[in-house]
């Protein structure tokens, strides 16, 4: 029996990127808890898959096909809800991607491109979810964040930049729509089994590395992030805001 404080029925969450992986998790998660979810991607494809998957488990789950770094197909989309009814109470701000070269190799298309997915985009999506928000004077925004939020690696330079970013753009939504009834809070993953980091898992070195700097002396799985963002989601987390948790096995924790 779900917790009341914790209970998601009658609301209505957006996931972006979540026809797999970390997205994924967090829809399910947020479903499990009684959310009606909304799956975005830029496959239309995948996504009714994914959406049939989880009608199967008996959950209520509608499809938004739309590119995150387009500002014109966000803005569609969250027309299209208002003439569906579609009414966004949840926004997860979780779509992005990663890029690894040296920064003096980096060329700057790439370096924007980076930037635009998994950080302009998180503003974007996040203001037209928090206009309407705003109007019913209550939303909760969780904003996906990293460890590189915190701490630089060596050749990720735009996604530590652009995690960094949404660290404080967290904090910039937590000031300016407090007022508003809206909290907004983000999660910071540590490395997580997901199909971005398919190839340092199976680098010898670089998991011999993750495993020996997590006091868990693991990598997390995409399910363990769910509570947290259960959490950040419903009135259980209704006077934090402008947070970041880390759920990253202890890594940050320790030098």
């Amino acid at each position: 029996m779900t917790h009341p404080l914790f209970d998601l029925s009658g609301k209505t969450a957006l996931i972006t990127g979540s026809s797999r992986g970390l997205g994924r998790a967090f829809a399910e998660g947020l479903a499990q808890a009684g959310a009606r979810v909304v799956l975005n991607g830029v496959n239309p494809q995948r996504l009714e898959e994914a959406a049939k998957e989880m009608q199967g488990q008996g959950y209520d789950v509608l499809t938004a096909a739309f590119d995150v770094a387009d500002e014109m197909a966000i803005k569609a989309a969250f027309d299209q809800f208002d003439a569906d009814g579609v009414a966004i109470d949840i926004l997860v701000n979780n779509a992005g991607i990663q890029f690894r070269k040296p920064m003096l190799e980096l060329e700057t298309a790439d370096w924007q491109r980076v930037i635009d997915i998994n950080l302009t985009a998180a503003f974007v999506v996040g203001r037209e979810a928090a206009k309407r928000m705003a109007e019913r004077g209550q939303g909760k925004i969780v904003n996906i964040g990293s460890l590189t939020s915190e701490l630089a690696r060596a050749t990720v330079a735009p996604y530590t930049v652009a995690k960094g970013g949404i660290k404080m753009l967290t904090k910039a939504m937590a000031a300016e729509w407090g007022e508003a009834g809206i909290q907004a809070n983000a999660i910071g993953p540590g490395y997580m089994v997901t199909d971005m980091n398919e190839a340092l898992i199976n680098n010898p070195d670089f998991d011999a590395w993750v495993k020996g700097r997590t006091p868990m002396r693991r990598w997390g799985l995409p399910e363990e992030l769910a509570g947290t963002c259960i959490y950040l989601a419903s009135n259980a987390s209704n006077y934090v805001s402008g947070q970041i948790i880390y759920a990253d096995g202890g890594m940050i924790s320790v030098l």
